[in-house]
C-alpha cells in the first residue's frame, strides 16, 4: 500500500514518469536492468534481497542510476552501508511528500540527500574507513587547487545543503553555485556530490 501510494503521487508530477515498482530486492534488480531508470527509491528491508544488496548489484551494472534509500529506520549502519553501496541519499519514510519529491529531483541532478539525524556521522565513518578503493584513491585530492569560494561551497555541500540553500547562505545566485559545484566535481574527477564529500572528508578538507 505504501509503495502504491508513493507511485500514485510520483505519477501525478509533471516532471516525473513512474516506470516500474518492485515488491522485493531481486525484482528491483531485474526491473532496473530492464528499464534503466534515472532514480530509484529503494527500501532497506525487503524479501529475497535487501535494499543494500540490490543497490550494490544495480550500481555495478548501472552506475548512472541514482538511488535514494527510503526506510523507517534512522540507523547509522544502514546509512553507512547505503553510502558504501552507492546511494546518493537517505530519506525516512515519515518525511513529508514534498521532501520526498524534492529528494527525487535532487538525486536526478546528482545532488546528495541525507535527511536523517545520523547522516553526518555516517559520512564521517565512510570517510575514515577503507571504503575508497585503489581505483578511487587517485581522486582523494583535487587535480587543481580549490579557490576560496569553491572550498566554502564544498564545506556547505558536506553539511548537506542544496544549491539553492547554499546560494541563500552565501548571498550568491543559484547559477553561480551550480558553476562552482561543476568545477569542484571536475577538479576531484568525481561523478557526484557524495563522492566529492567523502573524498574531502577523508582528506580533512571539510568537517
Amino acid at each position: 500500500m505504501i509503495r502504491q501510494g508513493f507511485g500514485y503521487l510520483i505519477g501525478l508530477q509533471p516532471d516525473m514518469v513512474l516506470v516500474g515498482e518492485a515488491a522485493d530486492g531481486q525484482e528491483a534488480v531485474d526491473l532496473a536492468l530492464q528499464l534503466h531508470p534515472d532514480v530509484i527509491l529503494m527500501d532497506v528491508q525487503m524479501p529475497r534481497l535487501t535494499g543494500i544488496d540490490a543497490l550494490q548489484q544495480i550500481n555495478k551494472r548501472l552506475p548512472g542510476t541514482k538511488t535514494v534509500i527510503l526506510t523507517t529506520f534512522d540507523d547509522q549502519d544502514y546509512i553507512y552501508q547505503g553510502i558504501r553501496a552507492g546511494a546518493v541519499g537517505f530519506l525516512l519514510k515519515d518525511a513529508d511528500i514534498e521532501e520526498m519529491l524534492g529528494a527525487i529531483r535532487s538525486a536526478s541532478r546528482g545532488e546528495a540527500i541525507f535527511k536523517t539525524g545520523l547522516a553526518a556521522t555516517a559520512l564521517q565513518r565512510v570517510a575514515a574507513s577503507d571504503f575508497l578503493t585503489a581505483d578511487t584513491d587517485t581522486k582523494l585530492l583535487p587535480g587543481d587547487p580549490l579557490t576560496d569560494r569553491e572550498h566554502e561551497i564544498l564545506q556547505e555541500m558536506a553539511y548537506g545543503l542544496r544549491n539553492e540553500q547554499i546560494a541563500r547562505k552565501l548571498f550568491i545566485t543559484e547559477g553561480t553555485v551550480k558553476s562552482h559545484v561543476h568545477r569542484i566535481l571536475q577538479k576531484f574527477d568525481c561523478e557526484d556530490r557524495t563522492q566529492v564529500v567523502v573524498a574531502a572528508l577523508r582528506n580533512g578538507m571539510v568537517k
